[in-house]
């Protein structure tokens, strides 16, 4: 097997696309080959998120959608009583409640979201309908309506509470959004909610204590 052949663990930092990670690194390693190099991902973060991804070069291209199926821990930064177009800062907010719930009320409720659950994906995301990303639809004004399915939440555990922001990390299952788990859980508490921040710490038995920084492929930006 080449140097080129395998997968890379990147930290992805905030604002960049998971395709801008993709699409930087594959200019560096051409670069370094005096070739073009076959570089994919196994699944997107979204552009505000950071955290783990693995990204798959050369043969090891095919298989990517084995990564794609891994379960996976996020911590995310969960905001009460503000809810968001897209689920996340990139939207549009609207202030729904000035409630303030106990961690009484938080403890209960976290306990309702742990197993499997139906979860609706969000409409802004890269899921296919009728062959078009939704969250192009929902960006020309289209109406998106994305079915619920049923997702696995293996863990899900209180970080720190001081309202208005929920820190919680969260073993999920393949397909899990956790963008749609912050509003259901605002739904649950009745204060509305989003998700203001979101790090991938590990994907199965891949963790974000061994990946490398973009930096250290020489890419600053």
């Amino acid at each position: 097997m080449r140097m080129t052949d395998g997968i890379i663990l990147i930290d992805k930092p905030a604002g960049m696309t998971s395709f801008g990670v993709v699409a930087r690194l594959r200019r560096v390693l051409s670069c370094r080959e005096s070739k073009k190099v076959k570089v994919g991902h196994t699944g997107t973060l979204d552009p505000f998120a950071t955290g783990l991804m693995i990204i798959v070069t050369g043969k090891e291209c095919k298989n990517a959608s084995h990564y794609t199926k891994l379960d996976k821990i996020y911590e995310a930064t969960i905001r009460l009583g503000e809810t968001s177009t897209t689920g996340d800062p990139e939207g549009e907010l609207t202030r729904e409640s000035d409630r303030q719930p106990s961690r009484e009320e938080i403890d209960a409720m976290i306990v309702k979201f742990r197993g499997d659950i139906m979860q609706r994906p969000p409409i802004f995301s890269a899921i296919k309908i009728n062959g078009q990303r939704a969250y192009r639809l929902a960006r020309d004004g289209k109406e998106v309506e994305i079915p619920e399915r049923q997702v696995s939440i293996y863990s899900l555990e209180v970080v720190e509470y001081a309202y208005p922001d929920l820190v919680v990390r969260a073993h999920v299952s393949s397909g899990t959004y956790i963008r749609s788990l912050a509003v259901d859980m605002g739904a649950a508490l009745g204060t509305g909610a989003y998700c203001v921040a979101l790090r991938r710490l590990t994907i199965h038995d891949f963790s974000i204590e061994n990946a490398q920084k973009l930096a250290d492929y020489g890419i600053i930006d």
